[in-house]
């Protein structure tokens, strides 16, 4: 199995709430562990673990929605179906599916992006 560099894991207060979430989306379990209540998800290139809250990552009391002043930027390869899918699915959306311009140095970039939150309040950007 290959391990990106970076792999966000994100503390949850029920995994199995949040696990079937993340599989609704077309998330693989890659593998999991059930007596810490701990699982690592992937679709396509991006990877996530998810953890049943525990005291062991806690830096302070984790209020509704976790992970305010962030957002899991994940790239998809076909954006508008994967968007189509999810509307399909009743997966509510945060942000519509737009097209947004982002100066880096001398050139503009476009990406198409949309956002969600997972049962937790955890903002994802999916992006082309």
């Amino acid at each position: 199995m290959n391990f990106n560099s970076l792999i966000p894991e994100l503390s949850v207060t029920d995994i199995n709430i949040s696990k079937n979430f993340y599989l609704k989306l077309g998330f693989n379990i890659k593998y999991e562990r059930k007596e810490n209540k701990f699982c690592f998800l992937e679709l396509e290139n991006n990877q996530i673990m998810i953890e049943e809250i525990n005291d062991n990552w806690n830096v302070g009391k984790l209020e509704y929605p976790f992970g305010r002043g962030i957002n899991l930027s994940m790239q998809i390869k076909n954006i508008d179906y994967f968007y189509q899918q999810l509307i399909y699915k009743n997966i509510k959306i945060f942000r519509e599916l737009t097209t947004t311009s982002y100066q880096v140095n001398d050139k503009v970039y476009e990406d198409k992006e949309f956002l969600i939150q997972d049962p937790d309040g955890y903002l994802l950007r999916f992006n082309n």
